[in-house]
C-alpha cells in the first residue's frame, strides 16, 4: 500500500492465523491498514503476521522505505511482542533496515479511556446504568508468561480508580481467574470486554461462547461489548502513536514502555 507522507513506512505487526475461522481476523488488520493509509501518516503501509500471510519478513521486504515504523497490534505485551516479534525485527535490522518499534496497543496510555468508553457504550446500548455495572476485561493470558496478562490487569486497575463502574476485574482464557471465577460473587449486570486486537478464533468464537455460558448461569444481564481491537477510536490511538514516532523516532523501543511491562 502506498500513500502520500513522509517517505517512511508503517508496518502493522499482528499475530494472525494461517487458516480456518482464526484467519478471518486477519482481514481486520488489513482494513485497519487501509484506513491508516488514507490518513497519509507514511508513504507506505503494510501488514505482517507472526502467523499467517504475509509474514513479518515478507511484509518488510515489500516496503521500499529505508526507515520502517512498526506498530505491534497486540493487547498483551507478552511472548509475541517481547520475544518473537523482536527476533523477527532484529533480522531486518541485521540486513541494514532501520526499524523503529512503537509500544504495543496494550500499553498505549489512551487505551484505558477507550476501554471505559467501549464498555460504557455497551452498557447504555443494553439499557443499563453504567454505575450499576461490573466490567470484566477478558484476555488471553498465559500460564507460562505472566507478563501476558499484566497490561489487562493494569487497565482494570485504572478503570477501578476512575469510579465509573460498580467494579472492574480481569479474567483470562489461559490463566486464573477464568471468566466464571471473576464473576463469582458479583451482583448486578456485567459487561465483558474482549481484550483482543482482532476477531480471530478467540475474539469471534471462544470469548462470545464463554460470555454466553456465563449469561446462562446468572439472573442479571450479561453484555458482551465486543473485542477492543474493533472499538471506535483504535485508529486514532495508532495514528497518534505513529505521529509521535515520526516526530521523535527516539521514543521507539523506549525503556519507558519496555520497563512498564516488566
Amino acid at each position: 500500500m502506498t500513500a502520500g507522507g513522509s517517505g517512511d513506512a508503517l508496518l502493522i505487526a499482528a499475530h494472525g492465523a494461517r487458516g480456518g475461522l482464526e484467519a478471518a481476523g486477519n482481514e481486520a488488520a488489513f482494513r485497519l491498514a487501509r484506513n491508516l493509509q488514507a490518513r497519509g501518516l507514511t508513504s507506505e503501509v503494510a501488514v505482517g503476521f507472526i502467523r499467517g500471510a504475509p509474514d513479518i519478513g515478507t511484509a518488510l521486504g515489500g516496503l521500499r522505505a529505508a526507515r520502517v515504523f512498526v506498530y505491534p497490534l497486540f493487547v498483551a505485551n507478552g511472548y509475541f511482542t517481547r520475544d518473537r516479534l523482536a527476533e523477527l525485527l532484529d533480522r531486518a535490522r541485521a540486513g541494514g533496515r532501520e526499524v523503529v518499534v512503537a509500544a504495543p496497543l496494550g500499553l498505549d496510555p489512551g487505551l484505558p479511556q477507550l476501554v471505559a468508553d467501549f464498555a460504557g457504550h455497551a452498557a447504555a446500548g443494553a439499557g443499563l446504568e453504567t454505575a450499576d455495572c461490573a466490567v470484566i476485561l477478558l484476555a488471553h493470558g498465559s500460564k507460562k508468561n505472566p507478563m501476558s496478562g499484566q497490561s489487562t490487569s493494569r487497565i482494570a486497575a485504572e478503570l477501578v480508580a476512575s469510579g465509573r463502574f460498580a467494579t472492574v476485574g480481569a479474567a483470562f482464557l489461559e490463566q486464573e481467574p477464568a471468566l466464571a471465577g471473576a464473576a463469582a460473587g458479583l451482583s448486578g449486570p456485567i459487561v465483558v470486554v474482549g481484550m483482543f486486537s482482532g476477531e480471530g478464533l478467540h475474539g469471534a468464537s471462544d470469548v462470545p461462547r464463554k460470555v454466553a455460558d456465563l449469561a446462562g448461569t446468572r439472573r442479571e444481564k450479561v453484555v458482551f461489548a465486543g473485542v477492543i481491537g474493533s472499538a471506535p477510536g483504535v485508529e486514532d490511538l495508532i495514528t497518534a502513536a505513529v505521529r509521535r514516532l515520526v516526530a521523535d523516532p527516539g521514543t521507539g523501543d523506549s525503556p519507558d514502555w519496555v520497563e512498564a511491562a516488566s
